[in-house]
């Protein structure tokens, strides 16, 4: 139930205890009895008219399309009370897609005379005072972790490896209602924090220095590798500036390369020698690419000394691989026992700012002070003296034991920091008081955090942290997005924001079958199948059977067939599909740092390609792996988001495109009206396709059959024509003119009434037509991954406006940018203290009614 503010009255003359509470609530049940009153009456007299006369023949006077019948309610207060069927009209009014094209459609007036119906009566907004909502504690989702893990230790943890995937909720996974934390997790996260404190944080002052050498003259050079098929060697000649005894470690691996599963059974010895003594004699065969450590022990004077790497063939078997050792490194460390050579270990200075004193009371303050700063950071916000002395207190339960140095005690607390809730979750507060009565601001360190995992998905930087301690952030947020924006951690949020949004982060895994894909499309070649028909027949017979004159026809088919397949059957290999996640982040990327208008995302002259994308898209003017902007022809069916190969795959099927599947993305991703779910047991369309005993169809025929449906002609009705607008690109994103020997039709008319010849026409509408569709629907995908929460029916104040400013500003990216972090919802919270109350009556108003009472 909505909370709301009751109003109290001033009684002249003492009242019993008790009495003026009571006739304070009674009054306030007048006042808002009043108020329904009055709401039915204007729902009567301006709305339900407008209701009978355009929806009532599909949602009234027993029709109940979608399951909506406004008349189906137990009372005028009841249907007005449903705010998630009223916000779905209001989507609907936005998006002109109710009532259908077909269907006698109210006026311009009427539409905003609804719309501003449903947005200051059923849903009482303010819109100066809007509604900010309560976003709940939120953990850190992997991406999170990670970058911040990244900030604060100078580690790389990989998050995809030790954790599980988070959930997602409304598109993104950083919502937090999803991101809960179950007990396996939260082990993780302990046998995670004990990991990374022992990767970065010394536990001593100081350390033998160490002496990496990984250059090498002879046959090989800097990660030197070493042929196992002939022999060879390697030297490096290098300097001591102390003597002493030092620990050598040598660092190699063995690499392979496989060929058609075939074992190379070839060997060869390794001999490494320091100063002409022999350190190691090994064997290697195939080793699966392990890496191997060898260390020793060794006396070294001062001055020059040389080592050497031998590698001397042991058999002569085939070769069928190209099997290689590769000598990474070596390290010298020592001298062991000359502590006056000995360093600060790596890292030390980020976490110790110098010795330990050897007094307890100052031990204590030093680790008091180090703790409280580490903690400040991880936990975003400045910590009280309690937490501090806390955890200098575990600290010196760990350095006062015996054998144990200080700085393992301090790596002890680290731990307890990394594994907080303070630090796994994102702590916010309002500000200390409200302004005018109007919900609070978050305080300066929860905005940072806004700011910070909104834009970098990472804690804030020292000088976020910096402003918020002085109280100056608000103040400074245009230059601080701008200088946010413009630093590297800002591609952050082109990979999580626009990587969930446009599907570029599920390019990599997606199931594509490409060969299926193109052997839909492609014409029959009888030369070519009869070569593999051929091949499959002395292939049966290979083991032994095969004359000298069939081997070498079998091996000539095979390498013709290879060939063939290669160059007509492109494989949607790790190569391709990254390099199509690149072309939809960069593009994104584009258009935010340059500032270009939102539009441009769905249409425009340009792209981003390296030359195996440009070589995929049939494009012959891009060389090199770099990706750069390419300005493409003025027919290119290319240009926006909607033609690239990371949308064009992750809505298709393994074998074959899904109009569907691209039309709701369309819906629900650019204009922001996503189709119902499926009623339960729809046939799969393949069975439409397999009940047709004449030719195999096109996708276009198979779904005229099952739009027939009534059943499944409203909703195909709005996805189909979207959806088959990409006919011409294949489920790997090729351009195609056929599909099943037949031309690819991709004309269409959409539901709300505009007609085009191709995917070119409808980008055009989409961009213009439709434009305020999408930025409306782009800021709420926005503002919910920058909220971390879905939207309510409240935001649509917060959303009305943020568009309307973006339509002042010509539609620029900085507008939408802006307007998301001024808004209410990213600024303010709601709070106990925080009220969502009525309009306020009249004084003079308030006491007629009273007088007017029983």
């Amino acid at each position: 139930m909505t909370p709301v503010t009751l109003y109290s009255c001033r009684v002249k003359d003492p009242a019993p205890a008790g009495f003026t509470a009571r006739w304070a609530g009674f009054a306030a049940m007048l006042v808002l009895g009043s108020a329904a009153m009055a709401d039915n009456a204007r729902f009567r007299k301006d709305i339900h008219p407008i209701l009978t006369e355009y929806c009532y023949d599909c949602h009234g006077d027993g029709m109940e399309k979608g399951n909506v019948a406004f008349d189906g309610f137990a009372s005028d207060e009841a249907l007005l009370a449903d705010r998630t069927l009223w916000l779905q009209v209001l989507k609907n009014l936005q998006t002109r897609t109710m009532p259908p094209e077909k269907k006698d459609r109210p006026s311009d007036r009427q539409i905003a005379r609804l719309e501003s119906w449903i947005k200051s009566e059923v849903f009482q907004i303010d819109p100066k005072n809007p509604d900010p909502g309560r976003v709940t504690v939120r953990r850190l989702n992997r991406a999170e972790y990670r970058n911040t893990v990244r900030d604060l230790m100078g580690v790389d943890y990989d998050t995809k490896e030790e954790f599980p995937p988070d959930d997602s909720g409304y598109g993104f996974d950083n919502i937090s209602d999803v991101l809960t934390l179950p007990p396996m997790l939260l082990e993780k996260y302990l046998d995670a924090a004990k990991d990374i404190v022992n990767r970065v944080v010394p536990l001593v002052e100081r350390v033998a220095p160490e002496t990496i050498i990984g250059k090498f003259e002879g046959e090989g050079t800097w990660g030197t590798s070493l042929s196992y098929y002939a022999k060879n060697a390697v030297t490096n000649r290098f300097n001591m500036a102390h003597a002493g005894r030092y620990k050598v470690v040598l660092d190699l691996r063995a690499n392979e390369k496989f060929v058609d599963n075939v074992f190379d059974l070839n060997k060869c010895r390794l001999t490494f020698r320091l100063d002409g003594e022999v350190l190691l004699t090994k064997e290697f065969n195939r080793e699966g690419n392990l890496p191997f450590l060898f260390d020793f022990d060794r006396e070294c004077a001062a001055g020059g000394h040389e080592m050497s790497f031998e590698v001397e063939p042991l058999t002569s078997e085939k070769q069928v691989r190209a099997l290689k050792l590769r000598i990474n490194q070596v390290a010298f460390t020592g001298p062991l026992d000359d502590r006056k050579t000995w360093v600060r270990p790596k890292g030390f200075e980020r976490f110790f700012t110098k010795d330990a004193p050897t007094d307890a009371e100052g031990r204590r303050a030093y680790a008091r002070e180090l703790l409280g700063n580490f903690a400040t950071k991880a936990f975003r916000r400045p910590i009280d003296p309690a937490t501090a002395e806390k955890l200098a207190s575990l600290a010196q339960t760990v350095y006062d034991a015996p054998g144990k140095t200080f700085e393992a005690g301090m790596a002890h607390a680290m731990v307890a920091v990394l594994a907080s809730p303070r630090f796994l979750f994102r702590e916010e507060a309002p500000a200390p008081a409200l302004v005018d009565g109007r919900f609070p601001f978050v305080d300066e360190h929860s905005l940072a955090s806004r700011l910070s995992y909104f834009l970098w998905s990472t804690m804030p930087d020292d000088e976020l942290r910096r402003l918020a301690d002085e109280g100056k952030l608000r103040a400074t947020l245009p230059a601080q997005i701008q200088r946010m924006l413009k630093d590297k951690r800002s591609y952050a949020f082109v990979q999580n924001f626009a990587g969930q949004w446009l599907l570029a982060r599920d390019i990599e895994t997606v199931p594509i079958d490409s060969g299926v894909v193109v052997r839909r499309d492609e014409s029959r070649d009888s030369e070519f199948e009869a070569k593999q028909k051929r091949l499959s027949a002395l292939r049966k017979r290979q083991n032994g059977d095969l004359t000298k004159e069939e081997q070498a026809e079998f091996d000539t088919l095979l390498a013709e067939v290879r060939q063939v397949v290669r160059r007509k059957r492109p494989e949607l290999n790790g190569d391709l599909r990254r390099a199509m996640r690149a072309e939809t982040e960069k593009y994104f990327e584009h258009v935010m740092r340059d500032d270009r208008p939102l539009v441009e995302l769905i249409d425009s002259d340009y792209t981003y390609l390296n030359e195996r994308l440009a070589q995929h898209y049939g494009m012959s003017n891009v060389l090199g792996d770099d990706f750069r902007l390419v300005k493409l022809p003025p027919d290119s069916p290319r240009g926006g988001v909607l033609t690239m190969g990371t949308i064009l795959a992750t809505t298709s099927n393994p074998t074959r495109t899904s109009p569907v599947k691209r039309g709701v993305f369309i819906l629900d991703h650019l204009l922001g009206a996503p189709p119902p779910p499926p009623p339960p047991n729809i046939p799969p369309l393949e069975n439409t396709e397999s009940a047709n005993k004449g030719r195999e169809l096109t996708l276009r025929e198979t779904l005229e059959i099952h739009r027939a449906k009534p059943l499944c002609s409203s909703c195909h009705n709005r996805m189909d024509p979207l959806g088959l607008a990409l006919e011409n690109f294949n489920a790997i994103g090729m351009w195609r003119d056929t599909e099943r020997q037949q031309p690819i039709e991709p004309a269409g008319r959409l539901i709300s009434g505009e007609s085009f010849q191709d995917i070119r026409g409808l980008k055009k509408i989409l961009a213009t037509t439709h434009a305020e569709d999408f930025r409306r629907c782009l800021t709420e995908k926005l503002l919910t991954y920058a909220l971390g929460r879905g939207l309510e029916y409240y935001d649509v104040a917060t959303v009305d406006s943020i568009v309307d400013r973006i339509a002042k500003e010509d539609g620029k990216f900085s507008a939408l940018m802006l307007g998301i972090i001024e808004s209410a919802p990213f600024q303010r919270t709601r709070t106990d203290r925080s009220t969502v109350s009525l309009p306020r009556p009249e004084p003079a108003q308030l006491r007629a009614q009273l007088k007017s009472s029983p």
